[in-house]
C-alpha cells in the first residue's frame, strides 16, 4: 500500500512511498517468499520508490540484504494521464463508476492524457531524468503498458528463465498484469478481470 493508495488517489508515475501497512504488507510477503525457500538468481524492479522499498523489505527477510536488483523504468506502474494526484470516488461521481472502471481495468482505453505542464507530469521528476524524453508517456492504457513492458521482458528477463534462473519481480499492479497477460496468455477480455492485489506474492512456475 503506497501512501496514495491509502488516500484513494490515482498514482500512476507519481512517486509515492509506501504507508506503515504497506511495509507491513511487505514484510509478510517476505516471510511467504522465505517459506518456499526459493534461491534467487536475479531480482528486478521500476524506479519508483515504493517498488524498490518493497523489494528492499524482502530481501532483508531473505537474508540478501547487500544483494544487487535491476531497476527499469519499463516496469513503472501504468500512467494514469490527467487522472494523477485525483481521487478515485470524486472522480466517481463526477465520471460514473462504469468510466472509471474503464479507465482502470480496459485493456486499450487510455485516462485523459496529462498536460506537459502538470505538476506531477514525470518530465518533472528527477527519479525520471534518465529515460528518454521522447519515452516518457502523458497517459497509458494497459495495452500502451504492455507495450513498454514486453520488450524489456524480452530482452532482459526471459532469456533468463530459458537458462532456469529464478526471478523474483517487485513492481506495480498494472506493469505485472502485463506480465501475466504475456505469462499466463490471458485474452484481451479476461485481463479486464484481472487483479493483483498489493503485497501478494505470485509464484508463477
Amino acid at each position: 500500500q503506497s501512501i496514495w493508495n491509502l488516500e484513494r488517489r490515482f498514482t500512476g508515475w507519481a512517486d509515492v512511498d509506501l504507508t506503515d501497512h504497506g511495509k507491513s504488507e511487505a514484510t509478510y510477503a517476505g516471510q511467504l517468499i522465505k517459506e518456499l525457500n526459493i534461491e534467487f538468481d536475479v531480482y528486478f524492479t521500476s524506479v519508483q520508490i515504493r517498488a524498490i522499498n518493497t523489494l528492499k523489505i524482502i530481501l532483508d527477510i531473505l537474508n540478501k540484504k547487500n544483494s544487487e536488483f535491476k531497476k527499469a523504468w519499463e516496469l513503472n506502474e501504468r500512467h494514469y494521464g490527467a487522472l494523477t494526484g485525483l481521487n478515485k470516488n470524486e472522480m466517481m461521481k463526477k465520471l460514473g463508476t462504469q468510466q472509471i472502471h474503464i479507465f482502470r481495468r480496459s485493456w486499450n482505453v487510455p485516462p485523459p492524457s496529462m498536460s506537459k505542464t502538470h505538476p506531477e507530469h514525470p518530465s518533472k521528476n528527477k527519479t525520471y531524468t534518465n529515460i528518454p524524453a521522447d519515452k516518457i508517456p502523458d497517459g497509458e492504457s494497459l495495452k500502451n503498458t504492455f507495450e513498454r513492458v514486453m520488450p524489456y521482458y524480452e530482452e532482459n528477463i526471459k532469456p533468463l528463465l530459458s537458462s532456469n534462473k529464478n526471478i523474483l519481480i517487485s513492481a506495480h499492479g498494472n506493469s505485472l498484469r502485463a506480465l501475466c497477460k504475456k505469462l499466463l496468455n490471458i485474452s484481451n477480455k479476461k485481463i479486464i478481470d484481472f487483479e493483483i492485489p498489493t503485497g501478494n506474492p505470485l509464484l508463477i512456475t
